[in-house]
């Protein structure tokens, strides 16, 4: 009941999974992610062995074909299962047993594979190899590729039996919080009627809070309507106690630099935030706050992340 995807970006040297499944707490049983190593994706009727054992084939070497050889021939409920392996190396295998209810199947690409069982139609899976390989071409980073992919397939008719729960795994060389660790981006959706939707609306959020973005080169003020607005929300949200206008004043950038500390946004300074505002606010959706933060996001998204 599960579509997933595996893949690796060469550049950054992350790798990955995204999935989506009529399941409680995907992102608890498929994904497996290390950046010594590679991902695997396990499910249909998952062996979660596959993942801590396939990793630590991985890191000892082995090519993700081997990987797939080695864990099926251990496995005597191999043919019930499904698994996607893409190895720091590059390789890149998956298995679907004889037994996984129909509609199953995987395909593969030069840097992922994609796999699903219990599907709609065939077409889940093609849209999201092409969904993928367009972000590729497009120089999309790896979060939005496999994001896009599970959008692709839930559209071309995903899970027969429905949606419930999302999760998306990247990890990276130091990539986590404070670079302590490689969990760049870890989060799950465990049950709601539109999980991949959810899931990207966590993901913005998580990416505006965590994720660093190279600074620009030059910083933009606000003014105007957007700097009203912005104000407007600053004073809606009591930390502004002027008159918002079209100049963003300094008791306005001390509202919004109090908005920053409140919502964790250490990672931008104040004079990149007022920029990803100034540049985002005219494609930001919402309302207050909400659309605060997606302007955030649409302005800091034309820079890349570090």
């Amino acid at each position: 009941m599960t579509f997933s995807i595996v893949a690796r970006d060469p550049e950054t040297r992350a790798v990955g999974v995204a999935v989506q499944s009529k399941f409680v707490s995907v992102g608890s049983v498929v994904p497996f992610v290390s950046a010594d190593a590679g991902a695997v994706a396990t499910q249909s009727f998952a062996n979660v062995a596959y993942g801590p054992d396939g990793l630590d084939l991985l890191r000892r070497g082995h090519d993700a074909q081997a990987v797939v050889d080695t864990l099926t021939a251990d496995d005597a409920e191999a043919e019930s299962r499904q698994v996607g392996v893409v190895g720091r190396d590059g390789s890149v295998a998956a298995f679907t047993g004889d037994d996984c209810f129909d509609v199953a199947g995987d395909v593969q690409g030069e840097t992922y594979t994609v796999q699903g069982n219990i599907l709609e139609n065939e077409a889940t899976l093609t849209a999201m190899a092409e969904a993928y390989e367009a972000g590729e071409a497009a120089g999309d980073g790896l979060p939005e590729r496999l994001l896009a992919a599970l959008h692709a397939g839930n559209e071309a008719g995903g899970d027969s039996r429905g949606e419930q729960s999302a999760a998306l795994y990247v990890a990276k060389p130091e990539g986590g919080y404070d670079g302590g660790n490689d969990r760049w981006v870890d989060v799950r959706v465990d049950d709601h009627e539109a999980p991949i939707d959810e899931l990207e609306r966590v993901f913005k959020l998580y990416d505006v809070t965590l994720l660093e973005r190279a600074a620009p080169e030059e910083t933009a003020e606000l003014s105007g309507e957007a700097a009203e607005a912005v104000a407007a929300t600053l004073a809606e949200l009591g930390f502004y106690d002027g008159t918002p206008s079209g100049e963003f004043d300094a008791e306005a950038r001390a509202a919004l630099e109090a908005f920053r500390g409140m919502n964790n946004f250490e990672n931008h300074s104040l004079a990149a935030l007022e920029d990803a505002l100034a540049h985002g606010w005219a494609d930001a959706e919402g309302d207050g706050e909400a659309r605060m933060v997606d302007a955030v996001w649409h302005g800091l998204s034309r820079l890349d992340r570090v």
